[in-house]
């Protein structure tokens, strides 16, 4: 067996990669790690789902494994440095989602902004146009960048922050985004994105340092990783009105359980995961994954480095200790 399938693919892709390699489709083992790990003896390529960790140990349990895909484009349990030192590669669908995770955060923030309301000139409370607002996007995953592309048909400010994107970098210009400080960000946007991909150096960055500055009445979508944002502040944030509404697409498991800062935060909507799952994009996500491993699988191993001696062989013998005394 050559190819193991743990998470679906569309049935033209599972026919289009039968035909090429020895393929076992398993998605029952999802659920049993033990098993998983027994089967992956002599398996060179992997699809696994998000929910499934990819560290050292089940690497381990893999010496013929050359590639490991999966259909979303997120870090989440992939222990990158192991695969690297296990040679190993990684194949995410980085693109094929960002239409789908754009047009949820469209819609996400068309009624966030007309369903929560605030109070106009007369006193009526009333929602809010997103053509009249100022959208601000944290973090240039390819979905910003299609938001970027979609915004302006409404009428819509855009404004982006980075972290690892100077402002001064010429594809700001490029994709139409007006780079901002993060605290400026904040102080103009009627409602935020955040977008960012998930490093442990990113944990918290949203944090009470940033959300202090968010504009009265702000509100807040995020299909990223929910460790990016400090639970106590996000609920500070929100408990004191400067942050209108939050929709999350995906909480780490426990953040809403009694006790916890969110739980009961009125104002928070939570759904699971559903930004990039579409028909088209799952479809997009499939083919691009299969015929990158396809490519991968059909190429020679890369040799493994040998060590070899920077010295010349026929250097002299040490002089003897007492010719220095």
């Amino acid at each position: 067996m050559s190819l193991l399938i743990v998470e679906p693919l569309e049935a033209e892709v599972m026919q289009w990669l039968a035909e090429r390699h020895a393929v076992h489709y398993a998605p029952e083992l999802a659920a049993d790690a033990q098993a998983l790990r027994a089967a992956l003896l002599q398996v060179q390529g992997l699809v696994l789902p998000p929910n499934v960790p990819l560290d050292v140990h089940l690497l381990r349990q893999a010496p013929k494994l050359r590639v490991v895909a999966r259909m979303s484009a997120g870090l989440e349990n992939i222990d990158i440095d192991a695969c690297r030192a296990a040679r190993i590669e990684v194949v995410r669908s980085l693109t094929a989602t960002a239409s789908a995770e754009a047009e949820f955060v469209i819609g996400a923030l068309l009624a966030l902004l007309r369903r929560v309301p605030v109070q106009a000139s007369d006193g009526m409370l009333v929602g809010r146009e997103l053509g009249c607002s100022t959208i601000g996007l944290i973090g240039m995953s390819p979905a910003a960048r299609m938001l970027a592309q979609l915004l302006p048909a409404f009428g819509t400010r855009v404004i982006g922050y980075d972290p690892s994107l100077h402002q001064s970098e010429p594809l700001w210009a490029q994709w139409g985004i007006e780079p901002l400080p993060l605290r400026e960000l904040m102080e103009q946007s009627d409602g935020v994105s955040v977008q960012l991909g998930y490093f442990l150096r990113y944990r918290g960055l949203i944090g009470e340092r940033v959300l202090g500055f968010a504009k009265q009445g702000q509100v807040l979508v995020s299909i990223a990783h929910s460790a990016v944002f400090d639970e106590q502040a996000l609920a500070d944030a929100m408990g004191s009105g400067r942050i209108l509404a939050a929709w999350f697409d995906s909480l780490e498991p426990g953040l809403l359980e009694p006790g916890r800062p969110l739980h009961g935060l009125a104002g928070l909507q939570v759904t699971p995961r559903l930004a990039s799952t579409t028909r088209e994009s799952r479809v997009r996500a499939a083919w691009g994954v299969a015929r990158r491993m396809d490519e991968l699988l059909a190429a020679p191993p890369a040799p493994v480095a040998e060590f070899r001696p920077t010295y010349p062989a026929d250097l002299p013998e040490p002089a003897d200790a007492s010719r220095w005394r």
